[in-house]
């Protein structure tokens, strides 16, 4: 019997953009070999897509080189009004670019649709900043010369994105490099290449030209191996767990590559008992819940100050609880399957460590009756430090609440871990809010708010969350170097 998704894409207004083959060098290229697409919600088969080799991505390596010479030398604005149609075509085809996520990531329909939004903000973002990739005059120290510093385009990147969020990660990533004047290769996550080859195809319409874009569909592994090795690669960016970017790193040490790493998180999510509970409850579900629990982002330490703790407990519990778990493409759901089975079952490893070791289950936490890969919103309380779900990212729509006294004492558990992506902080002291801010070890600080992120912020971790920013200007220099320039005898 023919599931939900696999009948929703027969339904797209544009079918053309669902795609099983490469888009290499402006061709779209079909291989012997395929990797199956499936729906994380029944497991079904939707598509079979080609699994490209190791010479595949030499050969998309030579096209970005030469493709590279050309587009280097287009005036900003000239990139800029591709990136920018690019942008206008998402948006015009975003109800069949949300389904197409949907179908193969599980996330519900709704959030797709907010994604494609905006990842289209970037493509908009980089092609105004691209034309503001500025200079500069040094005063010199010389007599009769003349000192300056040209920002240029390092040639050659490769984005290795995941598969939590297929569309936002590949625009974010080619948004800055191809306005700075570099040219992209990405290389999507396994479980989600639909949505990468749906933009290629709207890349391809905005009038991209060939080499500039290309996307390499297969294993991850073998083919992020052999980009890295490649020295005409220059640079390369990477969304995804701390374990793999260590590995890409190393493998790009070799060739000393620039390298733009968002990693894993570890948020803090800070409530202090001066706060309005009700509004602060449902920022903490957001906070916690979109994309299913499987965010970066997603608040995985909740520390409730020990005077409204029961209470926030209480109300955050029956929020959770109201959440509904469903198929992504279904109306009103709220939480979707986990995308892969691993996640879901380091959600029930998390949980089961959690309540051995004396924690309190306060809601959820049975299997669901959906099976497979839905784990149903769970609540646990009175979770201590030396739990598993406080040291490791759940990444899953499961809860941890820790009680805490004072400031100091929080600010020291918070700061305690490797992870420095993003923190939460509630309180309506000015005051503390600022200290907060100040001391926590972190490269983004949310103060009574679960939403921050978009196109002209420094996107990006402290310690072992990453290395390098995305969206703003700072993420434009990701693909930018200096070159200084000295001019000599001007005077003569």
């Amino acid at each position: 019997m023919e599931g939900i998704a696999a009948a929703a894409l027969k339904k797209l207004s544009r079918p053309d953009l669902i795609e099983h083959r490469a888009f290499l060098n402006g061709a779209w290229v079909a291989r012997d070999d395929v990797l199956g697409v499936s729906d994380p919600a029944s497991d079904e088969c939707l598509i079979d897509v080609a699994a490209c080799s190791p010479a595949d991505a030499d050969a998309a390596v030579a096209a970005a080189r030469q493709a590279f010479l050309d587009w280097r030398d287009k005036l900003p604005a000239e990139r800029g009004l591709i990136l920018r149609l690019w942008a206008k075509l998402m948006r015009e085809n975003a109800g069949d670019l949300a389904t197409i996520m949907t179908s193969e990531q599980g996330k519900p329909l709704a959030e797709s649709r907010g994604e494609i939004s905006y990842a289209a903000n970037f493509l908009d973002w980089f092609a105004a900043e691209g034309e503001r990739a500025y200079g500069e005059t040094i005063p010199s120290h010389l007599p009769g010369s003349r000192l300056s510093v040209q920002m240029q385009p390092l040639g050659v990147t490769v984005a290795i994105t995941p598969w939590n969020f297929p569309a936002a990660m590949i625009t974010r990533k080619a948004g800055a490099a191809l306005a700075a004047g570099c040219t992209m290769i990405v290389k999507p996550a396994p479980e989600t290449p639909l949505s990468a080859l749906a933009l290629a195809k709207l890349a391809e319409e905005a009038g991209m030209p060939a080499g500039v874009f290309q996307v390499l569909t297969g294993e991850a592994a073998p083919l992020a191996r052999r980009l890295l090795e490649n020295t005409e690669v220059r640079a390369f960016s990477f969304t995804g767990s701390t374990e793999v970017g260590r590995i890409l790193l190393t493998q790009s040490a070799a060739t000393v590559k620039k390298a733009s790493l968002e990693l894993g998180g570890h948020a803090p999510f800070i409530l202090f008992d001066d706060v309005d509970l009700a509004r602060s409850v449902k920022d903490c579900v957001a906070a916690k819940f979109a994309t299913s629990g499987q965010d970066c982002l997603a608040a995985n330490r909740i520390y409730v100050q020990r005077r409204v703790y029961d209470r926030f407990v209480e109300q955050f519990a029956r929020a959770a609880s109201e959440l509904d778990v469903g198929h992504g493409l279904e109306p009103g759901t709220d939480i979707g399957p986990m995308t892969r089975p691993s996640v879901a079952e380091k959600c029930r490893q998390q949980v089961a460590q959690a309540l051995s070791a004396g924690a309190r289950l306060v809601c959820g936490g049975q299997d669901s009756p959906l099976g497979g890969n839905f784990v149903m919103p769970t609540v646990l309380a009175d979770v201590t430090d030396d739990m598993l779900i406080a040291r490791e990212e759940t990444f899953g729509p499961v809860a941890a609440i820790l009680p805490f006294d004072d400031e100091a004492e929080v600010l020291a558990r918070a700061n305690a871990t490797e992870m420095g992506l993003a923190a939460y902080v509630y309180t309506n002291d000015l005051a503390r809010a600022m200290r907060l801010t100040e001391r926590l070890e972190y490269g983004m600080v949310a103060v009574n708010t679960p939403k921050f992120t978009g196109a002209p912020i420094p996107f990006g971790g402290w310690k072992q969350s990453g290395l390098g920013r995305e969206g703003s200007r700072h993420g434009l220099l990701e693909y930018l170097e200096a070159k200084y320039v000295c001019f000599g005898n001007l005077a003569a």
